[in-house]
């Protein structure tokens, strides 16, 4: 294949690349190659349209076979993001959300920093048709939107994972965060966090009216999410929300 050397050693690694219900083969394959182009190898799926293997995807990926092989399927996201610290959504639509939101090559930086760090991250991308989910952009912890003609800004699946991938490609590594420091909370331990406090704000009506709560709950998912919690940060929250809502017993450390 052009511009292939098999004497050299592959570069793989990187944030994990989620792409959440993708319909087609070929896309899921294209960005594949798009992965291995630009060093990164950690390719999860959530509930492909299709199902997982998939032999379009293969031949679309034109030689990046270690990447799709390798392959993590998932039913949900947030099954799929559970043990990462950092996590973007790909989308040009933060609709009615407050988040942080970077072009990529800001956003590269920022990997590069998580990585350099030893904390782990992923990128979000959307189906096809529709993109994303309101529900599936509230689980992260800020937006990635590629700058593009406002008159055509629609990019595929795969233009939009080679962008990024592209720029973490360039990107530099910085000096990582002195020894000691707290750890950012996975995905998982914040998510259960929330669950915890949306059960006991449930039980007390705070959220309501009814038709009002997923927006509601958004908000204050959000809002944490810009806070950017350690893992110590989550502990404290579990014991105040405990104590709050008079429970016995230690909150779990997770």
């Amino acid at each position: 294949m052009a511009g292939t050397d098999h004497t050299r050693e592959l570069i793989l690694g990187g944030p994990a690349v989620i792409l959440v219900n993708p319909q087609l083969g070929e896309n899921i394959g294209a960005a594949a190659r798009a992965m291995l182009n630009f060093g990164l190898s950690d390719l999860r799926l959530v509930k492909p349209r299709d199902g997982w293997p998939n032999e379009r995807a293969v031949a679309t990926a034109s030689g990046a076979e270690v990447v799709v092989n390798g392959a993590k399927l998932f039913d949900t996201t947030r099954e799929a993001i559970a043990d990462l610290q950092h996590v973007y959504a790909s989308t040009a639509r933060v609709r009615d959300m407050t988040k942080d939101v970077y072009e990529p090559r800001a956003a590269a930086g920022r990997l590069r920093q998580h990585s350099a760090d030893g904390e782990r991250a992923g990128i979000l991308f959307g189906a096809e048709r529709a993109g994303l989910a309101n529900e599936d952009i509230a689980k992260a912890d800020a937006v990635i939107a590629v700058p593009a003609n406002p008159g055509f800004a629609s990019l595929n699946l795969g233009q939009a994972v080679v962008v990024v991938a592209y720029e973490w490609f360039q990107a530099t590594n910085p000096n990582p965060h002195a020894p000691g420091e707290s750890v950012k909370a996975t995905s998982e331990q914040v998510l259960d966090m929330f669950d915890h406090l949306e059960g006991e704000l449930d039980a007390r009506g705070f959220l309501f009216p009814k038709a009002k709560r997923p927006r509601m709950v958004r908000n204050l998912r959000n809002m944490f999410h810009r806070a950017g919690l350690t893992d110590q940060d989550v502990r404290t929250m579990r014991g105040i929300i405990h104590a709050l809502a008079g429970t016995k017993g230690r909150p779990k450390s997770g």
